[in-house]
C-alpha cells in the first residue's frame, strides 16, 4: 500500500496554507526571492515554523501510523509519500515517509550543501518576534550574518524545502516511483494531486494494475480515475476507518487481499 497526502490532512491540525501572508507569499517561495531578500523569507518561515509547532497530529496522521503498522505485522510493503513540509506524519509515528517537498524542519547550507534538522525556536535570536503577517508589518531587514548559519562552515542556511522553479530530490523521486510501480493500492488523501510530480501517480498505478481510492471532502481532478472514492466533511474521519472493517469492505470491492483484518 502506498498512501499519497497533501495539505487537506494537515487543515484538521489547524495548519493553514499560509496562502494569505502578507499579502504574497507566493512570491517568497522561489530561489530567486531567497537571494533577493533572504530576511523576509526568513520571517516567513519562521512564522510558518511557529504555527506548526503549536499543532498536534489528527487522527488521519495516527490512521496512516496504524495502517503502516498493520503492515508490518503481515509482512506487507507500506509507504507515505506527502506533499506537506510539516512533519506533523513523522510526529504521528509513521516511519516510512517520503517528503517530497522537503521539511520546514530542515535546513540545507547555500554554501555546503550540509541538510540537518533544525527544531530550535526561534531558529536564531534575530528572527525572535518577527514574523507578523500583517499586511501592514515592516520587514525586519535582518543582516544575513544574523540570519541562520551553518554549523560546519558559518554558510548561510535556506529552509530545505522545495521552492518554485527547483527539482524534486532525486533519491526521494525514486523511492516514491518504485513504491508506486509495485503498489497493489493507492489511497489519496487530503489533496487534488494536480501539481507535478504528484499529477503522474494515479496514472503510474493504474498502468501497472494497482488500484487507486480517493479520501477528500470534494471531488478533485483524480477522482475520475478512482475506483473507490470516500468523501466527507471530515477527512480524518474516513483515514481514522483504514485500520478496520471500513477499509476491509473498501478492499473487498477494489478486489484485492493485500492485507487481513479482524473485526
Amino acid at each position: 500500500i502506498t498512501v499519497l497526502t497533501g495539505a487537506g490532512i494537515s487543515a484538521e491540525s489547524g495548519v493553514p496554507t499560509f496562502k494569505e501572508w502578507r499579502e504574497w507569499s507566493a512570491m517568497l517561495t522561489t530561489p530567486e526571492a531567497f537571494a533577493a531578500n533572504p530576511s523576509m523569507v526568513w520571517e516567513f518561515y519562521h512564522y510558518r515554523r511557529c504555527i506548526v509547532s503549536k499543532a498536534v497530529p489528527n487522527a488521519g496522521h495516527y490512521a496512516i501510523t496504524a495502517l503502516e503498522k498493520r503492515c508490518e505485522q503481515q509482512g506487507k510493503e507500506f509507504k507515505l509519500l506527502t506533499q506537506n513540509v510539516d512533519g506533523l506524519h513523522s510526529r504521528a509515528g509513521t516511519k516510512s515517509v517520503e517528503e517530497l517537498h522537503g521539511s520546514m524542519w530542515k535546513t540545507r547550507c547555500c554554501t555546503c550543501d550540509q541538510v540537518l534538522q533544525n527544531f530550535d525556536m526561534p531558529i536564531c535570536a534575530a528572527l525572535d518576534g518577527k514574523g507578523c503577517p500583517d499586511p501592514s508589518a515592516y520587514d525586519a531587514n535582518i543582516p544575513r550574518l544574523q540570519l541562520p548559519r551553518c554549523r560546519s562552515c558559518n554558510g548561510l542556511l535556506r529552509p530545505h524545502v522545495v521552492w518554485f522553479g527547483e527539482s524534486l530530490d532525486l533519491g526521494v523521486m525514486e523511492r516514491a516511483h518504485e513504491s508506486l510501480r509495485r503498489c497493489d493500492l493507492l489511497l489519496v488523501a487530503g489533496t487534488s494531486a494536480v501539481v507535478q510530480p504528484a499529477a503522474g501517480f494515479i496514472p503510474l498505478v493504474k498502468g501497472g494494475g494497482g488500484a487507486v481510492a480517493e479520501f477528500n471532502l470534494e471531488e478533485t481532478p483524480a477522482t475520475r480515475y478512482c475506483r473507490q472514492v470516500l468523501s466527507s466533511f471530515s477527512v480524518s474521519l474516513f483515514l481514522f476507518c483504514l485500520p478496520s472493517r471500513f477499509l476491509k469492505q473498501s478492499l473487498c470491492s477494489l478486489n484485492l487481499r493485500c492485507l487481513s483484518f479482524h473485526s
